[in-house]
């Protein structure tokens, strides 16, 4: 279904306007909500931003009761909205209140909203909230609608990285922007060793994801896809290298994704819904990260750094780095 406001481009373009406008952080999302409800034709939209202490607060709606801005607060265990932000993936029922996770908040007044949707606002695999639409028909969302509020989500994700939100948090529930990071290695020597990590390659930032012309970054895509696949097939060329071997096992691991189509669909897919060339690679490989991560399969695991080497080699084609 398109909504009022003619389909994701349409919307995200209205958002870019959003974000450039002179505006406080509450006003701007107050804005964003709107936005998003009259384009999904839905009769409620809500931010809900992950707390560093691993609790989900509502920043922002537009259909339920404004008075419950900042004040409901549930933890990443408790109703659809925090098995959203659990799994890392998509809800779409069309009896909310029949799922066996639904949780009742008094607060809100969304007792009366039987259809919900709701996706994880994702950056770097990483949950920072989860964005979510409600309706009081029962309905199906269909998959382009799902894929349309991914796609918005996107552009929250940048919002809250940002910091922007931060300022409206109390002192100890920030936005969990940055989280700590533990690594355990294999010690070569007894005693204790202090001192500054650097990042090897370290992540490209993506500073602008929506599109002004779909087809031309449709184009960048394809082009920087094309420049991809020969550096790879080059470096398995090379004289140096072994006719087999963990290097060559490695390349051939990433020209076999390189190569592979449903990557390719995913990626175009994204640019159509409005997005730029890089920020569709940004957002595939922040789903297929998020998705990675929770997985019990350490083969899956294990294969989740080569996904994001590739990922990042096809943002420097793309940048020019």
């Amino acid at each position: 279904m398109r909504g009022a406001l003619g389909g994701p481009r349409v919307l995200l373009r209205r958002l870019r306007e959003v974000m450039a406008e002179p505006v406080s952080a509450q006003d701007r999302l107050d804005k964003i909500v709107v936005l998003i409800a009259a384009n999904m034709v839905a009769e409620v939209c809500s931010v809900y931003v992950l707390r560093v202490d691993q609790t989900l607060e509502l920043y922002a709606t537009e259909g339920l009761n404004r008075d419950a801005v900042h004040q409901t607060v549930m933890g990443v265990s408790e109703g659809l909205v925090g098995h959203v932000a659990r799994e890392a993936e998509p809800l779409a029922i069309s009896d909310a209140q029949t799922h066996p996770e639904f949780s009742y908040r008094p607060e809100t007044g969304e007792e009366v909203y039987n259809s919900f949707l709701g996706v994880p606002i994702l950056r770097a695999g990483n949950t920072l909230g989860v964005l979510v639409v409600q309706n009081r028909a029962r309905r199906t969302y269909a998959e382009e609608e799902v894929e349309a509020l991914q796609t918005t989500a996107m552009v929250m994700a940048e919002m809250i990285a940002s910091g922007e939100l931060t300022a409206l948090a109390r002192p100890g529930a920030e936005p969990a922007v940055r989280r700590p990071l533990h690594l355990t290695g294999t010690a070569l020597a007894d005693g204790l060793g202090l001192g500054h990590v650097v990042l090897h390659e370290p992540r490209i930032v993506i500073t602008n994801v929506i599109a002004d012309d779909p087809q031309r970054e449709t184009l960048r895509l394809d082009g920087a896809i094309d420049k991809l696949r020969a550096s790879i097939d080059r470096l398995l060329e090379e004289d140096g290298l072994s006719k087999a071997g963990e290097h060559r096992e490695i390349l051939e691991a990433y020209r076999m994704f390189a190569h592979d189509r449903g990557w390719m669909h995913k990626m175009r897919e994204a640019v159509l819904s409005g997005l730029t060339a890089e920020g569709a690679v940004e957002r595939v490989q922040s789903d297929t990260r998020a998705r990675i991560m929770r997985a019990s399969d350490p083969y899956l695991r294990e294969r989740l750094h080569d996904l994001d080497d590739l990922a990042n080699r096809l943002l420097r084609e793309l940048t020019g780095r």
